[in-house]
């Protein structure tokens, strides 16, 4: 497992080293493509969440402001742009500016010139149509993510030509190309006569697929959908894995831009754990960030191959590395429950049963001064957490004081009645402070602080 130290410290200073290669006059990264940049900000944006820093949020407004102008749109390749929306509606996510979604959506409404009817539908790779080309894998792929993801920030999305009827049509052009082999893995694109070409199947095809797949069950609840990105991944996982450390069909020898490639699947397995909860995903995840991490340099740089010492050091191969750490820090601090039973109590009792509890058995009685309970929990990486408590209050609101390693966080925090005890339900406590390591959070009865009432506790949940 990711050490603490590595959360706190060595994931920064890789982040460090990633923005070494950031001009900030260019707005993109040195030793990167057009396209790898837009990866890197991605990455960057990851890990701003993650962290919740804003220490890169002037890369994130200085790369927009750059290239705003011409709305990211790329003169030759309909699947480098697609990496920019990709990247836009994450910063969408992350600073709640329309500007970024706008962005997106511009970018996806250019990336829809590229379908036409030749091979019954689907993207073209390269927009000037007289030049040697292809539908390939990835376009297609990253047209399903967007549009799929456009449909989720978009209210009232609904009806022909919206952005959920565009992935629907993606997807149902896609699973009928071929283009997913027999292995459950995807070749590259389409050959001449629209049959697969049977060439590489590239870890990132592998990848952007389970984000699309994700999104668009998300909007549909298809349990099919689910299924068939489980599939893919599992294949990858099986195929593209040798000793469970993630590797190219290329190697190393994958010119500039593969070494994108297998960050870009960890970042997209990462989302389909979220909904699918598969151990086999957080296992591999893990596996391969701790991997990274034990094979980085002195100056915290990583290199094309997760199983080997760093043989170079750029952007991009930095930016794909952080894609597997962020993932595996993110799932290492995900929901971490701890049962009131199993916590210090002072002066309160336990009541046994179930009624509705989680647990054997939820803190009852509570009523006076005096009485607390301390959860002594423990997270990998310091940064602002939600506090999650899970109750019932009756007929009145309840109320409590909240302190965290020793320090009052919430005076008087509100516990509203929930109109019976078997009734059960929660509120958050948001951005708490908790420090890489251990820390202890104490709710207790303070009627100088204006507690009162009867509250019984069940658990307490990190997210």
């Amino acid at each position: 497992m990711i050490v603490p130290q590595s959360c706190h410290l060595g994931v920064a200073a890789g982040m460090a080293a990633l923005q070494v290669f950031y001009n900030l006059a260019t707005g993109i990264w040195n030793t990167a493509e057009w396209w790898n940049s837009a990866n890197a900000l991605e990455t960057t944006i990851d890990y701003s969440l993650l962290s919740d820093t804003l220490t890169y949020r002037g890369n994130i407004f200085n790369t927009f402001e750059k290239y705003k102008s011409s709305h990211f749109i790329d003169p030759w390749f309909y699947d480098d742009e697609g990496w920019w929306a990709l990247t836009w509606i994450k910063a969408y996510d992350l600073t709640g500016e329309p500007r970024y979604l706008e962005m997106a959506k511009i970018i996806f409404n250019d990336m829809k010139r590229g379908w036409d009817s030749t091979c019954g539908g689907g993207l073209w790779w390269k927009r000037q149509k007289q030049q040697q080309q292809y539908k390939n894998a990835i376009t297609n792929e990253l047209f399903l993510s967007v549009a799929a993801k456009l449909h989720l920030r978009s209210p009232g999305d609904s009806g022909p030509g919206s952005y959920i009827d565009w992935a629907k049509r993606e997807w149902n052009w896609f699973r009928q190309t071929g283009l997913i082999n027999r292995n459950h893995l995807i070749n590259d694109g389409l050959d001449s006569v629209c049959q697969n070409n049977r060439q590489t199947t590239w870890t990132y095809n592998q990848g952007v697929i389970l984000g699309g797949l994700v999104d668009l069950y998300k909007s549909t609840q298809n349990p099919l959908l689910l299924t068939q990105a489980q599939a893919i991944a599992d294949a990858a996982i099986h195929t593209l894995a040798p000793n469970g450390i993630l590797q190219e069909p290329c190697d190393s020898n994958c010119g500039g831009e593969g070494a994108e490639f297998k960050g870009v699947f960890i970042r997209n397995l990462y989302d389909l754990y979220q909904v699918t909860n598969k151990q086999l995903y957080k296992d591999f995840i893990i596996k391969n960030a701790d991997s990274i991490w034990s094979n980085r340099n002195r100056d915290n740089q990583f290199g094309f191959s997760w199983a080997k010492a760093i043989d170079s050091a750029d952007a991009t191969r930095q930016s794909a590395a952080l894609d597997a750490i962020n993932a595996a820090i993110f799932l290492g601090t995900r929901g971490i429950t701890y049962q009131a039973e199993n916590a210090s109590l002072h002066q309160l009792p336990i009541a046994a049963g179930y009624n509705g509890a989680r647990g054997r058995g939820y803190i009852v009685d509570w009523n006076h001064d005096g009485q607390s309970i301390t959860f002594n929990v423990n997270v990998a990486c310091s940064g602002k957490y939600n506090l999650v408590f899970r109750y019932a209050a009756a007929d009145s609101n309840a109320s409590r004081s909240i302190n965290v390693n020793g320090q009052m966080i919430v005076g008087n925090q509100i516990f509203p009645g929930t109109k019976s005890w078997n009734r059960w339900q929660s509120i958050v406590v948001s951005k708490v402070w908790l420090n890489a390591g251990n820390n202890s959070v104490t709710v207790s009865f303070n009627s100088f602080k204006g507690s009162s009432n009867w509250l019984n506790l069940d658990e307490m949940t990190i997210q």
